[in-house]
């Protein structure tokens, strides 16, 4: 396995601007920290169960029965367009300070941990990255092909964890500092909902 090569790759793949990457900066601006990590989070879960996915031979299915991949397409675009409305239409306030949310607040990370999931699950190209550019990673002419999938798999996950974390530390400061700034709270709900819902387009086209 190549794995600094392949790790490589993925750290390309996840400087690209995409829902994921979007959906973070948003929830870290608007909802603070503790949510923007509880969607890093969901990220992490769905991009495993891509993993599992792919050491399933998922690409095959695709192969074998295409309408399946558009039903996921199509469920993902539907999902990008509610979020992209959401944000839309959400209101104005943002949070002031970067503490720890109450435990009553329980419910809020939950959402954002659903979010982050149903984002990146409903993904075709998540979907795709997984099933067709990580096998090409895996030696057959070795033995340990389950070990393997579980070393590359873990690459795919950490490195997510380590990129989405710094967008969501990076993104909840700068939902601090808008704080003060009405305008340009609407400017940046107007921009990543239709950004949103852009993606949600590009995935309907393709």
């Amino acid at each position: 396995m190549e794995l600094w090569a392949f790790a490589g790759a993925l750290a390309a793949v996840y400087l690209l601007p995409g829902p994921d990457m979007l959906l973070i900066l948003q929830t870290g601006v608007a909802n603070g920290r503790p949510q923007a990590l509880a969607t890093v989070a969901g990220l992490a879960m769905a991009r495993s169960a891509h993993v599992a996915l792919a050491a399933g031979g998922l690409a095959a299915t695709f192969t074998a029965a295409p309408w399946t991949l558009d039903i996921v397409r199509l469920a993902g675009a539907g999902y990008l367009v509610w979020l992209g409305a959401q944000v839309l239409l959400s209101g104005p306030a943002l949070p002031t300070t970067d503490t720890a949310l109450p435990a009553g607040d329980a419910t809020g990370l939950h959402a954002a941990w659903q979010r982050g999931l149903l984002t990146n699950l409903l993904n075709p190209k998540s979907l795709l990255f997984c099933s067709v550019l990580l096998p090409q990673f895996v030696d057959a002419g070795q033995d340990a092909i389950l070990q393997q999938f579980l070393i590359l798999g873990s690459l795919v996950v950490g490195v997510g964890i380590l990129f989405d974390t710094a967008y969501a530390v990076t993104a909840s400061r700068l939902g601090q500092w808008l704080a003060g700034y009405p305008l340009l709270q609407r400017l940046h709900r107007g921009l990543f909902g239709a950004l949103l819902i852009g993606f949600a387009g590009q995935l309907i086209a393709s």
